[in-house]
């Protein structure tokens, strides 16, 4: 019974299977659970109510998702580019490596919510702190996963190598870049949640667009199933992107298989 089930869950259907019935169970208890103790809804709504709140504010819901989802792929695209450029100069220079890397880490210390005040100064309220906010937080993890994975090349791969005759750029390209795009994926994954949450903590501050500022305001309001149901919207976006990532990856690499 054991090795049947352990083979199952190496299957693809096990992949489906468990973590939508896990879904599905954590939704139904908390329903039960709401009704069970009477939990008044400004304090924690039923599922019930927040599919009711979804549906009845549907249009808002969609427009502010639309708000926080441009934000977030915008700052990530960004974060990909600036954080592949960094990551491959400090995994690629010792002297990079020990004049950069220092401050990008005492960078990435600083709690990001304390600069949304000082983006809104200086950019104003709406999408840019957003952006830039969101740029912050996923940018950290992709320079430091590629600078991990070019600097784990054996040295011994790099001596043949130009012992062959290559050039550094071509060491680049067809070892190390090859070597770190496991640690670029691993980073992705991390990188757009990262990116969604710095988005949402930029419109809870400087925005009054975004689901961040519908939280907010339907908080404020009282509105809990409101709030929720932009809570809902966010995580709906959140594992698609991270699904998309997830394949990606697999296709990609799929010479590691």
């Amino acid at each position: 019974m054991k090795k049947s089930f352990d083979r199952f869950l190496q299957t693809k259907a096990a992949s489906v299977i468990l973590p939508a019935a896990t879904i599905v169970l954590t939704i139904v208890l908390w329903q039960v659970g709401v009704g069970l103790f009477n939990v008044p809804r400004f304090i924690l709504p039923a599922p019930t109510q927040i599919l009711a709140a979804m549906n009845q504010w549907s249009p808002v819901i969609l427009r502010h998702s639309l708000t926080t989802l441009t934000s977030t792929l915008l700052a990530f695209a960004l974060a990909l580019v600036g954080g592949i450029l960094l990551g491959s100069i400090i995994g690629s220079s010792r002297l990079a490596h020990l004049c950069l890397y220092p401050l990008l880490v005492g960078f990435n210390t600083i709690p990001k919510v304390a600069l949304v005040p000082l983006l809104a100064i200086w950019f104003g309220l709406g999408t840019i702190p957003a952006v830039i906010t969101a740029f912050l937080l996923a940018f950290f993890p992709i320079a430091v996963n590629v600078a991990v994975g070019l600097e784990t090349v054996e040295a011994e791969m790099r001596d043949v190598l130009r012992s062959l005759g290559a050039s550094s750029w071509e060491i680049f390209t067809k070892v190390g870049l090859p070597h770190s795009m496991p640690y670029l994926f691993a980073s992705l994954k991390v990188a757009i949640s990262f990116a969604f949450v710095g988005s949402v903590i930029s419109e809870t501050v400087a925005s009054n667009q975004g689901l961040g500022y519908l939280i907010v305001s339907a908080s404020s309001s009282f509105d809990v199933p409101l709030a929720f149901a932009g809570l809902v919207a966010l995580g709906i976006m959140g594992i698609l992107l991270y699904t998309f990532f997830a394949a990606l990856e697999r296709y990609v690499l799929s010479w590691r298989q």
